[in-house]
């Protein structure tokens, strides 16, 4: 398989995770960081950007992991190919929420925070690295208990 067919299921199979639910527990999560912040006092543009980089955060991972994993549930049937091809490709799949994290997060970070180009670069590429840890490490622990 060539390298553009396994960029093209990858890109399929992200398109099948649940993001939805992903959404919501992002929201759950940069409104809890927020609401922290405000029970201690603490509020500006560096909390905020800070939530919003959380709740990216939890958003790839949870929808990179429900990619990797597959469910049961709407559109299982119809496209069990590509959900197989993404549980034995977990690191193929997971490249793709991790690049999505690093431009939010880098993107995030420049309009709300105003940190230096190098400063959130490193944080994008870390953040980046977590989701793909997360969603790789996940995925690849699913797979070998199959």
């Amino acid at each position: 398989m060539s390298g553009a067919e396994q960029r093209h299921l990858a890109v399929a199979s992200v398109s099948l995770g649940p993001w939805r639910p992903a959404a919501v527990v992002g929201a759950l999560g940069g409104g809890v960081r927020v609401a922290l912040h405000l029970v201690h006092g603490h509020f500006g543009l560096g909390v905020l950007s800070g939530a919003v980089s959380l709740a990216a955060l939890l958003f790839f991972c949870v929808g990179g992991v429900g990619s990797v994993l597959g469910n049961s549930g709407r559109g299982a049937g119809r496209d069990h190919r590509i959900r197989r091809w993404a549980r034995s490709h977990p690191w193929h799949v997971a490249a793709l929420p991790a690049a999505g994290m690093f431009v939010t997060d880098l993107v995030v970070r420049q309009l709300l925070a105003g940190q230096g180009l190098l400063s959130t670069v490193w944080s994008g590429l870390w953040h980046g690295a977590v989701v793909a840890a997360v969603v790789g490490v996940v995925g690849s622990v699913a797979a070998s208990r199959r």
